[in-house]
């Protein structure tokens, strides 16, 4: 793909909580584009777990940042990275395993299906990129990083 247009899409998204269904829609759409008129092999398995992300990181956005968010959706090599930005400053953390707790897993489940998670402060609120693999694993694993 060297020299040509890089696959991307980006949205801004506001409003009421219909804006986590449209941004799946947005993922899935984007990623049938790219098998279609790319020609890059999308997983089944990588089109649910891109959209499980996109709703994860979307709906921490809407729930802690006021405001719009933005999602990016692009191509880089093998993989889709899926960045959203959102205007709170505050920095998410991975919650401490705890089998009481009902709720609030998003981001332990993000970061387990991930190939490469990033989270980065800007100017103005933050960026967080998750990368997951366009196609699975030949040897049957997920693609995601080892829980630590």
């Amino acid at each position: 793909m060297r020299g040509a247009h890089p696959i991307e899409d980006a949205v801004a998204l506001d409003g009421d909580g219909s804006v986590i269904a449209e941004a799946r829609h947005r993922a899935a759409g984007f990623l049938a584009r790219v098998q279609a008129e790319h020609g890059l092999p999308v997983s089944a398995r990588a089109m649910d777990l891109t959209q499980l992300v996109v709703s994860e990181l979307v709906t921490n956005a809407r729930k802690y940042a006021p405001g719009p968010v933005l999602m990016e959706l692009r191509v880089v090599g093998a993989a889709v990275e899926v960045v959203v930005w959102d205007s709170d400053p505050v920095l998410p953390v991975a919650r401490a395993a705890d089998v009481g707790r009902v709720g609030q897993h998003g981001l332990e489940i993000v970061m387990a299906v991930a190939q490469a998670f990033a989270v980065q402060r800007e100017t103005v609120g933050k960026r967080i990129t998750a990368r997951l693999a366009l196609q699975d694993d030949p040897d049957g694993g997920i693609g995601g990083r080892s829980p630590q």
